[in-house]
């Protein structure tokens, strides 16, 4: 069976001269914006640059990229609102959408297993409301979906079966997105679980590093990875 993988790397974390550079529409940024090199901005959006898309953990673009013609904005609903009547990024993305913007895809809850490091910590059946009422609409306007990107850790699992449980069939994922920090045997494994595990879904890799080695192995991690995603 074919699956789709996109890909969404920190990649300020490597210098692009010690990358190897291949043309691919699948690879994406993810985008914070860092003051002390704000040089960086250009590089991604760059014509020797390959990224066709970015995200922000946000809802809306970010000004770095108004008038950027090669970097498409998927937007993000990183956790669950406070109130239940909450819907400004459904809001946030119709208006989008109404304006002339592109808006083909949405990313939804940013580690909603995991607390700290970023993570979104939000029920599995509070998060299954909030997609009912903020996700579930957009799909009428012809936006593809992003599951929530759950943990690689076995807790993601479990928290994303426990999702689609709560939904009870009304929340129509068009791809999963996977997290992963770890070695490559680690992440090629992992997807592999994930693949095997949802066999019909697109997969899209939002975000991986191996975080705890030395410059030359995150070199060597990052070009052994990429090769990876682009022949699967």
């Amino acid at each position: 069976m074919h699956h789709t993988l996109a890909l969404g790397a920190a990649l300020a974390l490597l210098p692009s001269a010690l990358c190897q550079i291949s043309t691919s529409s699948k690879r994406g940024l993810v985008y914070v914006p860092d003051a002390k090199y704000p040089q960086d901005d250009a590089i991604w959006d760059s014509d020797t640059s390959d990224l066709t898309w970015y995200y922000n953990y946000g809802a809306t673009p970010s000004p770095a990229y108004d008038n950027s013609t090669k970097l498409e904005f998927v937007p993000m609903l990183w956790g669950a609102p406070d109130s239940t009547s909450n819907d400004s990024f459904l809001d946030d993305v119709t208006s989008q959408i109404k304006s002339g913007t592109n808006v083909s895809y949405i990313l939804t809850f940013n580690e909603p297993d995991g607390v700290g490091n970023g993570g979104s910590d939000v029920p599995a059946d509070l998060a299954a409301q909030t997609w009912i009422r903020e996700v579930e609409p957009l799909k009428e306007q012809g936006v593809q979906l992003g599951a929530p990107a759950v943990t690689g850790a076995p807790s993601g699992f479990t928290w994303l079966q426990n999702f689609f449980t709560a939904c009870n069939g009304s929340c129509s994922a068009d791809f999963i997105p996977v997290h992963w920090y770890g070695n490559f045997e680690g992440l090629a494994s992992h997807i592999g679980q994930v693949r095997g595990t949802y066999p019909n879904m697109t997969i899209w890799i939002t975000e991986y590093a191996d975080p705890d080695v030395n410059l030359t192995d995150s070199e060597s991690f990052y070009n052994q990875s990429s090769q990876y995603f682009d022949r699967i």
